[in-house]
């Protein structure tokens, strides 16, 4: 049964869908960011650096005795339009410290400015100079939320295209990566899910698309040739309208013979680990997930 914190969680959420409609794009990014900034609580205890990463701005951030050879290259959600470092810092901050390990926050660009595929070429260019700084491909994890998990496994993708090797291990959080809309969860979990709706993914994806083809692998890597994938965790919840994005791409990594392992958490919204600082759920998936990139990430 869900923690009595779940409500808390859930009211941030429907606070932040009531703040987001009818605003433009300029109006939401400063919408969201406020109500995020009234209740995340980075870590004092971990080192916040900025950087520039192939050209891309970025952010390190590092728990206290953090694994020397390893590292995390996290891409943060908000539909590829909103949110940023900002937004993500904490909980980024508590995966590396489940990690024990650096994690990289990537500032990649967002649309309308930079549309599609804007934010796969930035990814692209963090992860070339991650191993030009020396760690080796099997050191480094990639992580995401939403839309950032989405860019995650299409990071991956495009990877194979280029010739670049494969990261050791990749987590993917609330992952979407079917710009086209199409899984029924987007009907059945409509009214269970308190931010997410369809019509909001189909406005995101229009924006981050500029007319490309939503099923464009790249941009939608559940339309993807998956083959040759790292170890894959996707955690996700059973009330949000996401779920089938995340069960769809599981059975996807298991027909190209890709090591997946698919949590589903009774009753959970979208990205529940926002909630790291008050709700138990979230505190419990970060751990497993640092475990998970304990378990898989060789220096």
């Amino acid at each position: 049964m869900p923690s009595p914190q779940l409500e808390q969680a859930m009211e941030i959420w429907r606070r932040t869908a009531t703040s987001l409609a009818g605003k433009g794009v300029w109006e939401s990014r400063l919408g969201f960011l406020e109500i995020w900034l009234s209740f995340t609580r980075p870590p004092s205890d971990v080192t916040y650096r900025p950087v520039a990463a192939g050209g891309v701005k970025a952010e390190w951030v590092i728990p206290p005795q953090a694994a020397e050879g390893k590292a995390i290259l996290y891409f943060h959600g908000g539909g590829y339009v909103f949110c940023s470092p900002d937004t993500h810092r904490e909980l980024v901050a508590h995966l590396a410290k489940a990690a024990g390990i650096q994690a990289l926050l990537l500032d990649y660009r967002l649309a309308p400015e930079f549309p599609f595929p804007g934010a796969v070429e930035d990814a692209v260019a963090a992860y070339r100079w991650l191993l030009s700084q020396g760690y080796r491909p099997e050191g480094v994890g990639l992580a995401g939320d939403s839309a950032g998990g989405g860019l995650a496994v299409a990071a991956m993708v495009a990877f194979r295209y280029l010739g670049l090797p494969m990261p050791g291990a990749s987590v993917c959080f609330s992952p979407w990566t079917d710009l086209a809309c199409t899984g029924a969860s987007m009907e059945t979990k409509a009214k269970e899910d308190p931010i997410v709706s369809k019509l909001l993914l189909q406005a995101l994806a229009a924006i981050y698309l500029q007319g490309a083809d939503p099923t464009t692998p790249l941009a939608s890597p559940l339309y993807a040739d998956l083959r040759g994938l790292p170890p894959l965790l996707v955690q996700v919840g059973t009330a949000e309208t996401l779920l089938d994005d995340s069960r769809r791409l599981a059975e996807r990594c298991r027909e190209a013979g890709v090591e997946v392992q698919l949590d589903e958490w009774e009753g959970m919204p979208h990205v529940w680990h926002f909630f790291v600082s008050f709700l138990p759920e979230a505190q419990e998936a970060i751990a497993k997930a640092g475990e998970f990139l304990r378990r898989h990430l060789k220096a």
